[in-house]
């Protein structure tokens, strides 16, 4: 199964939302795009961080670096990277360093710069043309400029419908629409009513959108909701601003919904998260349960939202 993507929509076309976003899905799915084996991902040595490192089935190195956006110092970079491996020679039981290491440099477009670089290096450099498609469906696709030998892949991703959102309501963030791209259409329905539901509450409520996140309520202080895109699983993760249990002392704070169902109606659990992403693990995270009769049940997420709007009222 095909990992999903964030992308996002350009004046030309189509894009990943992030050059993070990209490396997930490039990693994720080396096998079936370049047919190389994943070794580790943002490797470091010697200060320098290598965005994937792979092996070929001749057991040499791959180094890739990825850009989203056109780089004129990609091919020193990628040298340094070669002289500190050699030096280094990581992963020795899985490759073979008397082979020649491949460096590969995957972006959208190649400064001229980077033409002549290349021109004059000794190494083995490929540079693959990076390019966002849509069709039926929506692909990557990569092209070696030298051979024009391409690579493609289907990205899980899909288009959303701006006449589908709701009426009476702010047209989403287009960062939201990005993450609702790798949502399924149930996940998607779900998640824009429980934004309509916040939205709609008051005419203070305010959407703040971030670089990795999107908050619901009044400046940075006085905070209801938020909604978080968690890269590796590819899904939206929802935070509410909600008194915490068993405390003595009465205290509100950023509580994670987690074990969510598919159409986002009902949880099973919460936890205490002050910041970032919880594993919502006992022990790492504190764990509130919903108990009916001795045994744990599942809650509707619009009357946890409910309880936290009114919360967010009563802070105001």
């Amino acid at each position: 199964m095909l990992s999903g993507a964030a992308l996002r929509k350009t004046g030309s076309g189509w894009e990943f939302s992030s050059e993070a976003a990209l490396e997930d899905f490039v990693w994720a799915n080396l096998k079936q795009l370049l047919g190389l084996v994943p070794l580790k991902r943002q490797y470091s040595v010697k200060g320098e961080v290598c965005d994937i490192l792979a092996i070929d089935n001749n057991q040499k190195l791959v180094v890739i670096e990825l850009k989203n956006a056109e780089d004129r110092y990609l091919v020193q970079q990628l040298t340094r990277y070669y002289d500190n491996l050699l030096e280094g020679k990581p992963f020795k039981e899985q490759l073979d360093y008397e082979k020649p290491v491949r460096l590969v440099a995957v972006a959208p477009s190649f400064h001229k710069h980077n033409l002549i670089d290349r021109k004059y290096n000794k190494l083995e450099l490929d540079f693959l043309h990076l390019g966002v498609f849509k069709k039926d469906n929506f692909y990557l696709q990569l092209n070696n400029i030298d051979t024009e030998q391409v690579y493609s892949i289907e990205i899980p991703y899909r288009e959303i419908d701006f006449n589908n959102i709701n009426e009476g309501v702010l047209t989403p963030p287009r960062l939201l629409l990005d993450w609702l791209g790798s949502c399924t259409v149930s996940e998607e329905e779900g998640i824009l009513k429980i934004r309509q539901q916040i939205l709609a509450f008051d005419n203070l409520m305010q959407e703040i959108t971030e670089s990795k996140s999107i908050k619901y309520g009044r400046g940075k202080t006085k905070l209801c909701a938020e909604l978080v895109f968690e890269r590796k699983s590819k899904k939206l993760i929802l935070f509410l601003w909600l008194p915490i249990p068993k405390r003595k002392t009465k205290a509100v704070g950023r509580m994670q919904v987690g074990n969510v169902d598919t159409e986002w109606n009902v949880y099973w659990a919460f936890g205490h998260v002050p910041k970032g992403i919880g594993k919502m693990e006992i022990g790492r995270t504190t764990l509130y349960f919903l108990y009916e009769g001795g045994k744990q049940v599942g809650g509707y997420i619009d009357d946890l939202v409910s309880e936290a709007l009114e919360t967010w009222r009563n802070r105001l």
